[in-house]
């Protein structure tokens, strides 16, 4: 602690006596000092930026204009993927009345997986042009699946696919398969 040393002239003999005062210390500028290294680190760092997935969805129908009739996807010209636990990946070309355990297909999300499933399926298609992806994703998918099956929508340059759920029939071929 400070201590100021005073001498007492009044007193006889001059002895000299301690006076002590209370130490008081200016915090200002250490807030200023905060401050300030706290509006650098603001400003030199970088912020997260938000990962963000173009998804093109369709324009909602003009209610005044007769709409068309749905097309009917033709199966040579599209393949079905179904997204499963366990990051299970499986694949049909299949109608209802053809589609049992032994054509639903299992493959993988890697590069020999999935992604040559899609190139040969799209190459065995009669308009390529038309080649259309459907993603059902099952309740036991994860959601880094589906994103990864949208990247490889992209990586094989497949820009006719529709997410939808599963149907009934595909959902009892799925449940056998899988042991549910």
């Amino acid at each position: 602690m400070a201590e100021v040393q005073v001498q007492d002239k009044s007193a006889k003999g001059g002895k000299v006596r301690s006076k002590k005062n209370n130490p008081r210390v200016d915090m200002t500028p250490m807030v200023d000092l905060n401050f300030l290294l706290l509006m650098f680190f603001m400003f030199t760092s970088t912020f997260s930026k938000p990962n963000v997935m173009d998804l093109g969805l369709p324009a909602k129908p003009d209610p005044t204009k007769p709409q068309p009739p749905p097309n009917e996807i033709d199966l040579s010209n599209s393949i079905t993927l179904l997204l499963g636990k366990d990051n299970k990946i499986f694949w049909h070309q299949q109608d209802p009345a053809g589609l049992n355990d032994q054509t639903l297909n299992e493959t993988s999300s890697d590069r020999a997986g999935i992604r040559e499933v899609i190139k040969q399926a799209k190459a065995r298609a009669k308009k390529k042009d038309l080649f259309t992806v459907i993603i059902k994703p099952t309740d036991d998918a994860v959601y880094k699946n589906f994103v990864d099956i949208l990247d490889e929508m992209a990586i094989t340059k497949s820009e006719r696919y529709g997410v939808t759920d599963l149907k009934p029939y595909e959902k009892a071929i799925y449940d056998k398969k899988v042991g549910n």
